[in-house]
């Protein structure tokens, strides 16, 4: 983990996934520094990962001879926020909803990730500047197009509708807004349909 207070967290996270039959690649090894928020899967040939607070090029390394060859690991330097959030992982800029589907923030997505994302035929769906700054990004699929998100969001909401997303709201004021993370943040899915 990048945040030290949290760097007993994968070790915890590690024997849990054992003990619920999920076999363990490896791990990330000091100095190198790898968070979950920073690694979005594509495919099962495709993944990104962030650079930036969390996430540092150390452990960037490590992550690819972890994923081996048979990954095409795109490495996304995160740039620093200039707003309310104190730090953001790659996935407060980009979620992924289906297959073929992103949520995404487009002014911090660098053009060469925008074309990692158009080489892998994702389309996506913008979330505007005011919604952004209240977690629009910070959504949650449960299958795919089945999202829970935040409410409050009309914009972004419409838009998932009109690509014919489910989409599931819950207020969140306490649990997610005052504490800047949306439900990816509150949960880690270990397996996707």
């Amino acid at each position: 983990m990048g945040k030290v207070s949290r760097s007993t967290e994968p070790k915890i996270n590690a024997k849990n996934y054992m003990e619920i039959g999920f076999p363990i690649l490896g791990e990330i090894e000091a100095p190198g520094t790898v968070e979950g928020g920073d690694f979005v899967w594509f495919n099962e040939h495709s993944a990104a990962v962030g650079l930036g607070p969390r996430t540092n090029e150390e452990g960037i390394r490590q992550l690819k001879i972890l994923l081996g060859e048979d990954v095409n690991l795109h490495t996304v330097p995160l740039s620093k926020p200039d707003h309310k959030i104190h730090f953001f992982h790659l996935m407060s800029i980009i979620y992924l909803l289906d297959s073929n589907l992103a949520l995404t923030y487009k002014p911090l997505t660098s053009n060469s990730f925008l074309s990692f994302l158009h080489n892998l035929k994702i389309e996506l769906i913008e979330v505007d500047d005011r919604e952004y700054l209240d977690l629009a990004c910070n959504v949650l699929a449960i299958g795919p197009r089945k999202i829970i998100m935040l409410a409050g969001l009309p914009n972004t909401r419409q838009k998932l509708i009109n690509k014919n997303c489910k989409v599931f709201i819950y207020k969140g004021d306490e649990i997610s807004r005052k504490g800047e993370g949306g439900p990816i943040c509150l949960t880690r899915p270990l397996e996707r349909e």
